[in-house]
């Protein structure tokens, strides 16, 4: 968290990889969540959607539990489409890639409307 008490934004839709990282190894699901719009899905568990903001929290405060820590991945370019992005990393885990949308918020910063973490094999 920033000094003075609130959670950095991220100011490109690149932001949100690294600030996703940071925020899985400091243990912070509610700072997760924030990452993600109050009616976003994320297709996590593979194999399945959970939509909305408390539903990704849940998922989070669980997957946190295991203490996982993540390393920030390569970047691929991101595509833009007026305030919607595309994001990509290249998974260093292999799991197939990482695909994220992203919109920008009034205030011009940007947070995941869709993220698919991994893709099944």
């Amino acid at each position: 968290m920033a000094m003075n008490g609130m959670r950095e934004k991220a100011d490109r839709p690149e932001d949100l990889a690294r600030l996703f990282v940071q925020r899985v190894n400091d243990g912070d699901a509610e700072g997760l969540a924030e990452l993600y719009e109050n009616d976003a899905v994320l297709a996590f568990p593979p194999g399945s959607e959970t939509v909305g903001r408390a539903a990704i929290r849940a998922v989070f405060d669980t997957m946190l539990e295991a203490k996982p820590h993540f390393a920030v991945e390569e970047p691929l370019p991101t595509i833009f489409h007026g305030d919607l992005a595309l994001t990509s990393t290249r998974p260093a885990d292999g799991t197939g890639g990482r695909v994220q949308v992203a919109r920008r918020q009034p205030d011009g910063t940007w947070l995941r409307i869709i993220d698919r973490p991994e893709v099944p094999r």
